[in-house]
């Protein structure tokens, strides 16, 4: 890989294996202490999930009243594309069950650090969800179901396929624009924040727009609200398994795919 390859990388959000592959084998003998090898990037997921869904749950109380998704949808946009900036280097930034399951399953992340991701997510989701029912006042926090997602629509079959659309086109922007080689791109914060407005716009009056299990489990539980939860859990596990069939069969690098190597 040429020097200026390199430069041009911002940060990998599969994680910090397929950062150091990257840096060269000598870097890659470099000890890291545990504290930055294990505790270090599921704090950062745990932070800055927290304020994914802060930011994610207020914008949707705030927007009570107002007719459309506009708010929401540029609030989540902005905020994800922000957090990856900043804790991309740290952890991949992925804030996202869905996200983690496919940059793991593509080859960006050890099968190990899965499960410590995810629960960190599912704490960070919690404690943004609290930090909006004590920021946002009552009246509104209560009209909104305190950001809690819930159907547009009465038949289920319609929300659960926008989800997995929805998941679907995150995680493969994601995966491509961050972890494959041959599209990796110093762009894909900003990307991947687009991508979530955009779903937002297309199925927020659909589903909610979650694509993300802990945006939706975060809020459910601090508001006690749970219709047709399983649906924000169903939709984004199969678009992201999708995903991970598209790019292990078709789309990914060499080393990354599994057939016509």
């Amino acid at each position: 890989m040429s020097g200026t390859e390199t430069k041009a990388e911002v940060f990998t959000v599969g994680g910090l294996e397929a950062q150091e592959a990257e840096r060269g084998s000598s870097n890659a003998d470099k000890k890291r202490c545990l504290y930055e090898q294990h505790v270090q990037p599921c704090l950062a997921e745990l932070f800055g999930t927290s304020l994914f869904v802060f930011v994610g749950c207020a914008s949707v109380v705030g927007n009570v009243g107002i007719s459309g998704v506009l708010q929401p949808a540029v609030a989540h946009g902005l905020v994800l594309a922000v957090l990856i900036t900043v804790f991309g280097q740290i952890s991949g930034g992925h804030f996202n069950p869905a996200v983690s399951l496919s940059i793991c399953l593509c080859g960006g992340m050890e099968l190990l650090r899965l499960v410590p991701y995810i629960l960190a997510q599912m704490c960070g989701g919690m404690i943004g969800a609290a930090l909006a029912k004590a920021m946002c006042p009552t009246s509104s926090y209560d009209a909104a179901l305190g950001g809690a997602l819930h159907p547009g629509t009465s038949d289920l079959g319609k929300t659960t396929l926008a989800e997995v659309i929805m998941t679907l086109l995150l995680t493969t922007v994601v995966c491509m624009g961050a972890v494959n080689r041959q599209t990796r791109s110093p762009w894909a914060p900003f990307c991947i924040g687009l991508t979530v407005t955009a779903n937002i716009f297309a199925g927020g009056m659909v589903s909610g727009g979650c694509m993300n299990p802990v945006r939706a489990f975060g809020p459910a539980l601090v508001a006690n609200h749970w219709n047709h939860h399983w649906i924000y859990w169903v939709g984004p596990t199969c678009g992201a398994l999708l995903t991970v069939s598209f790019i292990r069969l078709l789309f990914g690098d060499q080393k990354t795919r599994v057939v016509l190597k």
